[in-house]
């Protein structure tokens, strides 16, 4: 079973959104920067620092909205051990693969997915010797 590993949320306003779930919710987010495209991680849980933190807890980020991207909605992320059966297996099933996997440095490969629903999700493929983690 492929577990759900990271959740993603698009943004319009970088400042405002960080602002946002701070205040309400505590989230500790890191804007990464213009070189990691203006990803913001959002730190929900500390399970990975904590023994006390809520089980099946997951953490997750944020991304900015672009005009020219497709289903920019919430959506979770699954981790998997290869990323192209995967792709062949969604296809396979009525989905639709949005595009090539892309490498995010020090993480693995990453491509978003609609399925059958046209509900948006994305895969990882962790970075070789890692697991997946949200």
């Amino acid at each position: 079973m492929d577990p759900v590993v990271h959740f993603e949320l698009p943004y319009d306003d970088a400042d405002r959104v960080v602002r946002f779930y701070d205040t309400v919710f505590g989230w500790k987010l890191q804007p990464l920067g213009a070189e990691m495209n203006h990803y913001i991680l959002a730190t929900t849980a500390e399970a990975d620092v904590r023994d006390d933190a809520p089980a099946g807890a997951i953490n997750g980020g944020l991304f900015p909205r672009k005009p020219d991207w497709p289903a920019q909605q919430p959506s979770v992320v699954i981790g998997v051990a290869d990323i192209r059966a995967t792709m062949g297996r969604i296809d396979d099933a009525g989905g639709r693969v949005l595009g090539e996997p892309m490498t995010i440095p020090g993480v693995g490969e990453y491509v978003a997915f609609l399925d059958t629903e046209g509900n948006r999700g994305s895969v990882l493929q962790a970075a070789a010797g890692d697991v997946p983690a949200g």
